[in-house]
């Protein structure tokens, strides 16, 4: 039993990596998830709960770096609800469109709900490509974060 908890909580880590640049997955939380279960499983003796709750804490910056990164790019150039609500849309047709789609349709969703707010094309373009940057940035920071628990997690184990 304790090794299909093993490979649970490794599946859940490696999940939740790659749901890092997928928005359709909770990569933050999924590898949380994994670390809290490979802690559980040993008695937290390897993974200590001090351990846990720093992950913890990366988890929650990481959840919040995707919104508030985007919401300040998209703030920073005044756009639209329509423009904000058009890059989310954009993000999750994204990932049916392979990776070249999940780079630049959350730039197109954003351009095309501005367009629909203020009939604006230059406009709209400026809010998509700030909100289009702001999307990246965020998921870098969420990238980094989560390498950094993953980094955690295995010097915990190690040490």
């Amino acid at each position: 039993m304790t090794t299909l908890l093993w490979i649970l909580a490794v599946a859940m880590i490696v999940v939740g990596v790659v749901g890092t640049v997928l928005p359709a997955l909770p990569g933050a939380v999924l590898v949380f998830g994994g670390i809290a279960l490979a802690a559980w499983i040993d008695g937290f003796t390897e993974i200590s709960g001090w351990t846990v709750g720093v992950v913890a804490m990366l988890t929650v910056l990481a959840f919040a770096a995707d919104y508030v990164a985007a919401l300040l790019g998209a703030k920073r150039a005044g756009a639209s609800r329509l423009a904000i609500a058009g890059a989310a849309i954009g993000t999750v047709a994204g990932v049916f469109t392979g990776f070249v789609g999940l780079l630049f349709m959350p730039l197109l969703g954003a351009a095309i709900g501005e367009y629909i707010a203020d009939r604006d094309v230059m406009r709209a373009g400026k809010v998509g490509v700030a909100t289009w940057i702001g999307l990246l940035l965020g998921t870098a920071v969420k990238v980094a974060l989560v390498f950094t628990m993953v980094g955690i997690f295995f010097a915990a184990l190690l040490l």
